[in-house]
């Protein structure tokens, strides 16, 4: 199908003059309107209003512009039908061959401090999504472009086709057309079925900030691509990028990772990747975390990253064979060659950068998938998990302890030291499937015990785990995710030579707890805040 006329009208003008540039000298007649056309036109291009186009018009402060006969009919004429060709034709409305259309900046309206309610109304596009909605469903006669990245591409096959663009180029720019519009309305209906009952009668005023839990929740992701296979390699498995909040995945998070070695990620691989990524960008000196089955079974900081991952690796060197790492700095040829000189197997290598040393060292190990992710502290908006026929959603767990909120409820008093490691520890703690139990010291996890159905049985595991690696828990200090339910996990931990201890406190025995960390000369700290991870 040649184009011979197109109608152009974004509010994002990103190359959007040298595309209509681009049409221009392909011979094809330009429609416009408001401040699209004028930058054309003020560019040296002949344009066509869209009010002389169709003789009426804009109106109502450009609510009503491209809503007319004259512009839809151009639109929807089946080009396959005589009568449709016929009544065009009788009303004098030419047809429209491309449209390139993208839609007011409500995202960036309702980012804005202090929005109201008013303003977010009149930056709801109509004539825009109609426009859309109808090129994309003519696909067959129109071309349909909203995203920039096209109009390069497109220009250079018109420039290879006699001006023509091919039935599938269409048909999959109507299928990004109609995702385009579906979100755009997702995201209006997201912001105000989360507004207060009431917003509506004072649209002028400041609106209440949305809440996270709108009324209506309209998801969105883009499959970024298809895995080798899911969980097991009976299942089937794909990865999808979050798009539901403002378009693009949060920097810092592990869906924006780049792929510079290695086989295909797995389901599992990603999954673990995003547990090393999230638990080890929490620290601010250098730091590594070994996962292993989506819990922490090596956690260190450090001077340098080589010391923090001498140190993690020390943990359980036996969890950490076919592990991912993943590091909070740039990878050096020092890392490489410690990994290398232990044999240490590994699934999955990340990091925010590597060196071009250490780049050369792994490029031999053609297994060994290595992930770059740029740092950042973002955390996920919400959180979600399927259940059958449903979805649970809840907001991130974005707390993290500091010292001054620290309560002390024993009679011994936390040494500065201890605090120190108190709080490495209940950040290492938040990473542990529950229930989690966390012994640390000097920068290191010494012991994990992990996803036991008892907190007991998850203390005990966590010696047994140091003593296989040989580590010393006498002076240790400990992370509870959630409250001892009775005496005897801190009877345990005392027993393997802990001197202090972090929990959330809460539960109806605390005082027995603390009683106990008492007889044992312990000190312990409540956060009042726990870290269930299911």
């Amino acid at each position: 199908m040649t184009i011979k006329q197109a109608l152009i009208s974004v509010s994002d003008k990103t190359g959007v003059l040298e595309f209509a540039q681009g049409l221009a000298a392909q011979g094809v007649k330009l429609l416009s309107t408001g401040g699209t056309a004028k930058m054309l036109r003020d560019a040296g291009l002949a344009v066509t209003e869209i009010g002389d186009y169709t003789g009426f018009p804009e109106m109502l402060d450009g609510r009503v512009k491209t809503l007319h006969p004259k512009v839809h009919g151009g639109i929807l004429a089946r080009r396959d039908l005589p009568e449709h060709l016929a009544t065009i034709k009788e009303h004098g409305i030419p047809t429209i061959d491309l449209v390139c259309v993208n839609l007011y900046p409500f995202a960036a309206t309702i980012a804005k401090a202090g929005v109201t309610l008013e303003d977010a109304i009149e930056n709801i596009d109509i004539g825009g999504p109609a426009m859309v909605r109808s090129s994309a469903k003519n696909y067959n006669g129109v071309a349909i472009v909203t995203d920039p990245e096209d109009y390069a591409p497109l220009l250079a096959e018109m420039q290879a086709n006699g001006g023509a663009l091919q039935l599938a180029t269409r048909f999959n720019l109507a299928k990004k057309a109609f995702t385009h519009t579906a979100r755009y309305d997702s995201m209006i209906a997201n912001w105000l079925t989360g507004l207060d009952d009431g917003a509506e009668a004072k649209p002028a005023e400041a609106a209440p900030v949305p809440s996270v839990f709108p009324a209506k929740l309209q998801l969105a992701f883009d499959r970024s691509e298809i895995l080798r296979y899911g969980e097991n390699a009976h299942q089937q498995a794909a990865f999808y990028r979050d798009t539901s909040f403002g378009g693009l995945a949060l920097p810092g998070s592990i869906a924006n990772y780049t792929q510079l070695q290695g086989k295909e990620l797995s389901y599992n691989n990603i999954a673990d990747s995003d547990a090393a990524w999230e638990c080890v960008k929490v620290f601010d000196a250098p730091a590594c975390v070994i996962i292993k089955h989506a819990n922490p079974c090596g956690v260190a900081i450090d001077g340098s990253l080589l010391g923090a991952y001498e140190k993690a690796f020390k943990t359980d060197s036996t969890s950490a064979f076919g592990g991912i790492i993943a590091f909070n700095g740039e990878v050096g040829l020092d890392v490489v060659n410690a990994m290398n000189e232990r044999k240490h197997f590994v699934e999955v290598l990340i990091a925010p950068s590597f060196t071009a040393e250490a780049k050369a060292a792994l490029a031999g190990k053609t297994n060994l998938r290595v992930l770059v992710v740029p740092l950042g502290r973002d955390l996920n908006k919400l959180e979600l998990k399927r259940v059958g026929g449903g979805l649970l959603v809840q907001t991130a767990d974005d707390f993290t302890a500091q010292a001054s909120g620290l309560k002390v409820v024993t009679k011994k008093q936390p040494t500065a030291q201890q605090i120190e490691d108190l709080l490495f520890a209940e950040r290492v703690a938040k990473f542990v499937k529950s229930n989690a139990i966390v012994f640390c010291g000097g920068g290191m996890t010494l012991g994990v015990g992990a996803g036991q159905m008892s907190r007991v049985d998850s203390t005990k595991i966590a010696c047994i785990k140091a003593q296989n690696a040989g580590l010393e828990l006498k002076g240790s200090v400990v992370a509870s995710d959630a409250f001892f339910p009775f005496r005897d996990g801190l009877d345990v931990l005392a027993e393997a030579g802990a001197t202090a201890v972090i929990q959330p406190g809460g539960s109806m025995r605390d005082e027995e707890v603390i009683a106990a960390a008492d007889e044992h000369g312990i000190a312990m700290v409540f956060t009042g805040a726990r870290h269930f991870r299911h």
